[in-house]
């Protein structure tokens, strides 16, 4: 077994999630030394994805039908945010390599067997962002083009990317996902940034490349409520809240480098220590409540989620347009919370050697994510509650028939 994990016990039956979230746990401080190095070689050590194989973090979310424990999405962002306490490109890697597992569930069941036919421990990288172009032929689609910022890529053997589809007057109506093996998309080592740079997130070049229709499914139009109980919870929701779990990660790990070095730091003229100030004290307060009140809104919002899905009912159209601004406020409280702290690390911050401006700037990264567009996620939910339902993108925010 992997030293890294050489202190977990593990056993062939399914855990329950407080002792997944101990496995985590007990990780952190692993992950904590890499993440200097991870972040110097723009890539997630492969022994630190081993050891999330052998903890079975990628099981969580995974289907049973290929040896997966089809659990709850809190579950997996209960783990998401103890990784992010280690080192934020590990735990990102975890959550986009990770969230796939759920994603396959969507498709044609052969598309599982084609993945995890002959070994259920292959992962799946992804590209969201509609930058590429699909043209229908018969029995598939042949798609072109570039998609960005592929995190893990370097990790897995297929790949989703994504198109949309347009009506007559250009306007988006449906998202397209598309799943490609390895061998049909090159690696684009573009990945040169201040944060989250050891994600690996590369682009992935994509010519001429067929793929059928059984590797193709909509993002409207999947027919949640047909599935097993874990699945009926949309796939854009299971995404967009795994997202806010690794960034609240991130902010407790500030929170931990905070205590830790300002329990021993003494003030600049040396007659007290700086935990005495009421300053460094009321950031460490206010930083911690809004961590703690993210935490709480994220489990709230997958305990209505959950509740609906349950009862056999799609979730409303007015509560998925504030569950987005919910989520995507998480990224920019979170910023902000480490903000507080890092600003009170004064020139002790600024040095490399320091953790804390790593999870800072891990932090600002993450926050920019589209998932964290607090901004114009607010103005959707203005815009609905102000009588403009018809202006929101069905791929985002309804069944069929219900927008």
């Amino acid at each position: 077994m992997n030293d890294i994990v050489s202190n977990i016990n593990l056993s062939q039956e399914i855990p329950t999630a407080e002792e997944l979230v101990r496995r985590a746990n007990a990780m952190i401080p692993m992950l904590r030394a890499q993440a200097d190095a991870t972040e110097r070689a723009r890539c997630v050590p492969k022994e630190t994805i081993q050891a999330f194989r052998e903890a079975g973090f990628f099981k969580i979310l995974q289907p049973k039908r290929w040896g997966g424990w089809e659990m709850g999405p809190l579950v997996f962002w209960q783990v998401l945010m103890e990784l992010g306490r280690g080192c934020g490109s590990a735990a990102w890697n975890m959550m986009i390599l990770g969230v796939h597992q759920w994603e396959v569930a969507l498709f044609d069941p052969k598309v599982g067997d084609d993945v995890w036919g002959e070994n259920n421990e292959i992962l799946i990288s992804s590209s969201y962002a509609p930058f590429g172009t699909a043209t229908k032929v018969d029995g598939g689609y042949v798609i072109n083009g570039k998609w960005g910022t592929s995190s893990g890529c370097d990790h897995a053997q297929w790949a989703f990317v994504s198109t949309y589809v347009f009506n007559e007057e250009q306007q988006p109506t449906d998202r397209l996902v598309f799943l490609l093996p390895r061998s049909e998309y090159e690696l684009l080592d573009d990945w040169h940034v201040f944060g989250l740079a050891g994600t690996g997130s590369k682009s992935l070049l994509v010519k001429d490349v067929f793929v059928p229709d059984y590797r193709v499914h909509s993002t409207v139009d999947a027919h949640y409520m047909e599935r097993p109980l874990p699945f009926r919870v949309p796939f854009p929701f299971a995404f967009y809240s795994s997202v806010p779990a690794v960034l609240i990660g991130f902010a407790q790990g500030a929170i931990d480098v905070y205590v830790e070095q300002m329990k021993v730091r003494t003030n600049i003229n040396g007659v007290a220590q700086a935990a005495m100030s009421p300053y460094v004290k009321d950031r460490l307060g206010n930083a911690v409540s809004k961590v703690r009140s993210c935490r709480m809104r994220l489990a709230a919002i997958a305990e209505e989620v959950i509740g609906y899905v349950s009862r056999g009912e799609p979730i409303p159209v007015d509560k998925r347009v504030h569950y987005t601004v919910d989520t995507a406020r998480i990224g920019r409280e979170c910023e902000e919370a480490v903000l507080l702290l890092y600003k009170a690390t004064s020139a002790r911050g600024i040095f490399m050697g320091n953790p804390m401006q790593r999870i800072l700037r891990d932090t600002l990264v993450g926050a920019n994510h589209i998932t964290q567009n607090a901004d114009d996620n607010a103005g959707v939910l203005g815009g609905y509650l102000l009588g403009q339902a018809d202006a929101l993108p069905p791929f985002m925010y309804g069944y069929p028939g219900q927008v």
